[in-house]
């Protein structure tokens, strides 16, 4: 199965149903369900005080945003370049996600872009 490797707490805020788009500077003509999988570097910088900055969303526990691994599953739906209703979109490019979901936490290597997981698991 499809598999995309996005920074804590980036990930858990789009498998808790907090952020509905993924930015990147490449498209994508996928669609379907991807694993989100929490890449090892983290990007907790985006975090001022108790809130995510610009959102007034609560940040996860550092301990509760796992990394290395796979942590949820998303379906995207489309893919939009340079405009987006949504406040989490930076683009130029952003992976329109819905239907997710968090899943158990299943350690394994990330990469860039898309890759490869044997997921065995529920989705």
């Amino acid at each position: 199965m499809k598999a995309l490797s996005i920074r804590q707490p980036w990930a858990w805020l789009i498998v808790h149903g907090h952020k509905d788009v993924e930015n990147r500077t490449w498209k994508t003509d996928f669609r379907g369900k991807v694993l989100i999988h929490a890449g090892k570097q983290t990007d907790w910088g985006c975090v001022s005080g108790t809130k995510i900055i610009g959102h007034n969303i609560p940040p996860p526990d550092i301990l509760e945003a796992q990394c290395g691994g796979i942590v949820g599953v998303a379906t995207i739906i489309d893919c939009v370049f340079c405009d987006s209703k949504s406040p989490w979109f930076t683009g130029p490019y952003g992976f329109i996600l819905d239907f997710a979901k968090p899943l158990p936490f299943m350690p394994c290597r990330g990469q860039l872009g898309f890759f490869e997981v044997d997921y065995k698991g529920e989705l």
